[in-house]
């Protein structure tokens, strides 16, 4: 042994007695590349089994030792020769490992230093000498003892250049790991640049590395240095890569994290602001609440505007979509769903106003009136809509007007003349600025309840466009038996159209599209 290993030796056997088998050691590794310590291997050895740490020639490692039988071996070996076989066991959770459960390949060691422990354990100071074969298991009582067959490593060529290149890359890609690690002590990186053996710096990282116990024993059971260097090479590659990967994706991780919690901050800090100088966003919100809970709606629509609230909550006031959104749950408040007027279905008043409004005109008076008892009779507004044509002055929509005084309805006339666009009808989707709903739902909204007479006023002067045509839009709106699930495309939502009584007039009944004519 050099001297300069028995310095290190004496500085082992300085150890506080307080050491537990807890602790962090980087392992010494002793012997240059051409200056190996021959041993005279003996025939038969006691066999340490190793239950998570496998032992290379020349490195200097701690070993806790804990079960009896090991403990037993470790002293009577201590008491001879100090020599022994360390070997991994092929699984640590085995409490008494037999012969086939141990791996074939193991290193002769030497006893340098035992320590008692307070705990009961041993931490056995071990001097890895040289790769050896278990051969046949001659004794199991008291503890394992085996033939073994020493493997000498042999060490390529100092001009070798495969060999150094694979050393340096070695050497590089450890230190890179340790950089990179969280959990690997940084003092290995002095003794990585410190050390100059070829044959040491590979043992020193096979044993120091966070590497599994498959792999390190692979690496032991390699054949000579050259084929280990390889080996290692390939198993830092894949380790290093694995490690950037679970750095990038913790670094992905933690700045989400960062943002939302700044997000986070940052609102309860606007929000502060906004309380500090009286913003009424806040109160804004709580009073569309209010409102929602005093509305008479379906079910659907409550749960639709409640969901649409917390979005509102989430959006920043300063931006653009803020308002889109605040526009859209105050049209959902506005509109008048179940609240409808009740109806004076009395025929001799409603001819008593007809009459008052209108002089002559019997037959159209009849025929309205006509109408309307078909109305009172069913009990609901399933019949035919009327359309009221003639030359532009002779009171189309003044008719219009007088059926609802009488009937005691709200009153809304759309102006269709010239209309070629059918968002005009349908409205405009909520995914721009400006977007605005239907002429039908804005009268509803104007008149206050769901129950209205809306006149269409020149119904055959809609017009088509490549903005689609409004006459087939209307043929939804005008059919009993579909008006009651209405969709208009800024609300989202199904709006009820079967309450309402709508009258259409025209001035010639042959521009009329023929497939609304039939609903008239």
């Amino acid at each position: 042994m050099s001297k300069r290993d028995k310095i290190e030796l004496k500085e082992l056997e300085s150890l506080p007695e307080a050491l537990d088998g807890n602790h962090r050691v980087i392992p010494i590794v002793t012997g240059e590349d051409d200056t190996v310590e021959e041993v005279a291997v003996p025939e038969i050895l006691p066999v340490l089994t190793l239950r998570s740490s496998v032992l290379f020639p020349g490195a200097i490692t701690p070993v806790t030792v804990g079960r009896s039988r090991s403990m037993t071996l470790v002293r009577d070996t201590n008491a001879r020769n100090g020599m022994l076989a360390a070997v991994l066991q092929r699984d640590g959770d085995v409490e008494e490992p037999k012969a086939e459960d141990m791996y074939r390949i193991g290193t002769a060691a030497r006893i340098m230093k035992i320590l008692e422990m307070p705990n009961g354990n041993l931490t056995v100071i071990l001097n890895g000498l040289e790769k050896v074969e278990i051969g046949e298991y001659v004794s199991s009582d008291p503890y394992l003892q085996a033939k073994v067959t020493p493997l000498k490593d042999s060490t390529p060529d100092e001009k070798n250049v495969e060999f150094n290149a694979l050393v340096d890359s070695i050497r590089d890609v450890a230190l890179n790991i340790i950089n990179i690690s969280p959990n690997m002590p940084k003092e290995a990186i002095f003794a990585i640049k410190n050390i100059d053996s070829r044959r040491g710096i590979i043992n020193f990282i096979c044993t120091n590395l966070e590497l599994s116990d498959e792999d390190r024993q692979s690496l032991l059971e390699a054949p000579g240095l050259l084929a280990r260097a390889r080996k290692l090479l390939e198993i830092l590659i894949r380790d290093q890569q694995l490690i950037e990967l679970k750095n990038e994706i913790q670094e992905k991780v933690k700045q989400e994290i960062d943002k939302q919690q700044r997000d986070y901050y940052l609102q309860q800090q606007m929000r502060t602001i906004q309380d500090e100088l009286g913003d009424g966003a806040d109160a804004e919100l709580d009073e569309m609440r209010e409102k929602a809970k005093q509305k008479n709606w379906p079910k659907e629509v409550a749960e639709l505007f409640e969901k649409e609230l917390q979005k509102l909550e989430r959006l920043n006031p300063a931006v653009a979509e803020y308002s889109v959104q605040a526009t859209y749950l105050q049209l959902l408040l506005e509109l008048p769903w179940n609240d409808c007027t009740k109806d004076n279905l009395d025929l001799k008043q409603a001819r008593e106003q007809l009459d008052h409004d209108h002089f002559g005109l019997e037959e159209v008076k009849e025929r309205l009136l006509e109408h309307l008892a078909v109305i009172k009779l069913k009990g609901d507004l399933k019949s035919p809509i009327l359309c009221l044509y003639g030359p532009p002055g002779v009171g189309k929509t003044s008719l219009g007007k007088s059926v609802a005084a009488a009937l005691g309805r709200k009153f809304g006339r759309i102006a269709l003349g010239g209309l070629h666009d059918e968002a005009e009808i349908r409205g405009h989707r909520r995914t721009y600025i400006g977007a605005m709903p239907g002429r039908i739902v804005q009268t509803i909204k104007r008149c206050g309840s769901s129950n209205p007479v809306i006149i269409l006023d020149e119904v055959d002067k809609i017009s088509v466009s490549n903005h689609g045509d409004p006459s087939s839009a209307l043929l939804e709106v005008l059919d009993p038996e579909q008006n009651t699930t209405f969709h208009d495309n800024y609300l989202d939502t199904e709006y009820d159209l079967s309450k309402v009584l709508f009258i259409a007039t025209a001035n010639n009944v042959g521009n009329i599209n023929p497939a609304l004519r039939d609903r008239m």
